[in-house]
């Protein structure tokens, strides 16, 4: 089997690898993009309205996440953990941002995106500092494969509730996706290079000239999740003026309690950054991250968080989604990430075309979302194969922390911490006790850290250790070019 630039086995593209020719790294990036344009609008959709914002302040705010999203990226590949991994707006800072615009909601939309600049200018700082001080790449002896394995799996568990509720608003075209998804990456790609190298997109854009044919001829009614409008392709300028990029919503404003509340959002984001970096690793075939790698890219997040302050949009983290696709096509080339953010800051700009890709059916992005983010538990899961699967103190731990991943933030759904005397200390349990990743993160590293246990047992010996190269090879016997 040939070797890629990295010594990956079984990569088609490695770290260092530039796919030619150019038009080919180009539809790669493409594919990065679509892969994350779903979720990085999507916040901006939600918050918007809860804004009361009109058509063109919400115009501004998806081109504003979407330059900030390809600035984010540009320093993670750069100065960062130099890993192929998109950066996108967080979900972990919805519960602060809307406590923010409730406590601001009476003086306007614009008002509310100011405290949200000011809290994410100054969450930024901290991560920055937690960063580059080195505070989380020492706590590496402390987090060992029984604690990663099960923080990654939740990555993608604990968005089950986006799935199928995305997919549901029409099951036919979301199983289009899937059903390309699996036919073009397990069947097709064995026997052609190209569909390889494009599953993703192919599953996409089949599914939307299917979603297109039954729009134009009513098969899908107007108005149903499926429906493929252009009513907002047509009310959008080609161009955005390049004056409103910085600080479009006016100077940013900071109150103490806005900031803590988004340092829940922060903490979360980081604990799932650290869990992404294995992961990336493990789907490029890399090396686990050193302490170095995930010191810079912590602090490489706060600075293309700080970046988000500055160009109007919200808080950016690891995308796990695009690390399932670098999983799946594998192409791990920080080349074709590079180009990705280029093209999304350039997307940023370019209205019309932000707009065309808004096109896109939402039960489509639910159907990637059914086949991407499994494959980020699966991962999770295989970095449980370096520790002892066969000791009970595992299994304990590993299952406990799964279960209360999925079961804790199902309580916090249901109730509200209230703290009488330190407002801001609810509001951040409740952040944090919320977010499955950040729940099995936390219990696990109690756990395996006070429960007494050997680090052969743990994973953290030399031959346990995750920097094995995971295993995406492709099966012996058969070529993939």
């Amino acid at each position: 089997m040939a070797q890629t630039a990295t010594g990956a086995r079984g990569m088609r593209y490695g770290l260092d690898d530039v796919p030619r020719p150019f038009p080919l790294a180009v539809g790669l990036g493409v594919q990065h993009v679509l892969t994350m344009f779903g979720a990085t609008i999507a916040v901006p959709l939600i918050l918007g309205p809860a804004m009361e914002m009109t058509g063109g302040e919400i115009a501004i705010l998806v081109s504003s996440v979407m330059i900030c999203s390809g600035l984010a990226t540009l320093v993670q590949v750069s100065i960062g953990t130099r890993l192929p991994i998109i950066q996108g707006i967080s979900f972990s800072f919805l519960g602060p941002f809307f406590a923010i615009i409730g406590a601001t909601a009476a003086q306007g939309g614009r008002v509310s995106m100011q405290f949200i600049a000011g809290a994410v200018l100054a969450g930024a700082v901290v991560e920055m500092i937690v960063g580059y001080s080195g505070l989380l790449g020492r706590l590496r002896d402390f987090v060992s494969p029984v604690v990663i394995g099960p923080t990654i799996a939740m990555i993608g568990l604990a968005l089950f509730g986006v799935g199928a509720p995305t997919a549901a608003g029409n099951w036919w075209l979301a199983l289009i996706v899937v059903t390309g998804v699996f036919v073009f990456s397990l069947i097709v790609a064995p026997r052609n290079r190209f569909v390889g190298l494009f599953p993703i997109l192919l599953a996409v854009l089949v599914a939307y000239a299917v979603a297109l044919v039954g729009s134009l001829t009513g098969i899908i009614p107007e108005g149903s999740p499926g429906y493929v409008s252009f009513a907002a392709l047509g009310e959008a300028p080609w161009v955005r003026n390049p004056v409103d990029v910085v600080f479009p919503w006016g100077a940013p404003q900071f109150k103490a309690g806005f900031i803590l509340s988004a340092l829940a959002g922060y903490l979360a984001s980081m604990i799932e950054s650290f869990g992404d970096y294995h992961s990336v690793a493990a789907a490029a075939g890399a090396p686990r991250p050193s302490d170095r790698q995930i010191n810079r890219g912590i602090g490489a997040e706060g600075i293309g968080c700080f970046l988000t302050g500055i160009f109007g949009g919200f808080a950016s983290t690891s995308y796990t989604e695009n690390i399932g696709l670098v999983a799946l096509t594998r192409v791990a080339s920080r080349y074709v990430v590079v180009i990705a953010g280029v093209l999304l800051v350039v997307l940023g700009f370019i209205a019309k075309f932000g707009a065309l890709i808004a096109t896109i059916p939402q039960p489509i992005v639910g159907g990637l979302y059914l086949t991407l983010f499994g494959l980020i538990a699966s991962i999770g899961l295989g970095v449980l194969r370096h520790a002892d699967l066969d000791s009970q103190r595992n299994q304990l731990i590993i299952g406990f922390s799964l279960f209360m991943g999925l079961s804790l933030p199902a309580y916090f759904n249901n109730v509200e911490v209230q703290v009488s005397w330190a407002p801001w200390l609810g509001e951040m349990i409740d952040s944090i006790g919320s977010t499955g990743m950040a729940v099995s993160a936390i219990i696990g590293l109690l756990l395996d850290n006070l429960i007494p246990g050997t680090r052969r047992e743990r994973g953290l010996d030399t031959g346990h250790e995750v920097d094995v190269q995971t295993e995406v090879a492709e099966p012996e016997g058969r070529a993939w070019s």
